[in-house]
């Protein structure tokens, strides 16, 4: 177990792995640095993506761009109407979008599925945050430190720097409040509370030439 500021945000990431069923969960300051860490590992690090990432055309513009940002490129599938609803795969890639599901028991084996706090209209309404659901305990490890600057859970006076990475930390403030906040998916007797996914309505991302590229 970590210690100080650290021991709040593995506090958070235990309670959203016994309520998802994720055996590990990592959280970040947002979903969209969540997708481009689980596409940056798959394709940089494990070096299982064979081809481009496809997703609905109708999403949120932070998707295709963390998959351009991920060296990857994108393509679009078409959606009926204009909205979009749950959850998504990334197709050709083990990383799903699920910005729009956050229930019970939802996690799904040998995937990396990344969950949003970000924005009026989540279940868990955080006002900012992301994390990843895996299973796989390397990728676990990986997310950890990529998160945080490549560093380990220490003082940085401390640490052994050698591995690069992002600022994408969720601020032990926000993991505070998600720890309070986590009660209201459970009922009174201690079972958990199953949710509705979400539908939104999206821009049809296939109709930007910067997406193309």
């Amino acid at each position: 177990m970590s210690q100080g500021v650290y021991r709040i945000t593995e506090e958070f990431e235990k309670l959203l792995a016994d309520y998802t069923g994720a055996p590990y969960v990592v959280t970040l300051d947002n979903m969209s640095n969540a997708i481009f860490l689980a596409l940056y590992y798959e394709n940089h690090i494990k070096k299982s993506i064979r081809g481009p990432i496809t997703i609905p055309c109708r999403t949120y513009p932070s998707v295709p761009c963390e998959i351009i940002h991920a060296g990857l490129k994108v393509e679009f599938e078409p959606v009926k109407g204009k909205t979009i609803k749950g959850i998504y795969q990334l197709k050709g890639s083990n990383v799903w979008d699920s910005a729009l599901r956050f229930t019970a028991d939802m996690y799904q084996k040998n995937q990396h599925i990344c969950i949003s706090f970000t924005g009026p209209y989540k279940h868990f309404k955080l006002s900012k945050g992301g994390a990843i659901l895996t299973d796989d305990y390397d990728a676990y490890l990986w997310f950890k430190r990529a998160r945080y600057s490549g560093r380990r859970e220490c003082s940085y006076h401390d640490d052994n720097f050698d591995m690069l990475g992002w600022n994408f930390y969720m601020m032990p403030e926000l993991a505070a409040r998600g720890v309070l906040l986590m009660n209201q998916f459970y009922n009174i007797d201690g079972s958990k509370k199953h949710t509705q996914d979400l539908e939104l309505p999206y821009p049809d991302l296939s109709n930007f030439e910067i997406y193309k590229k």
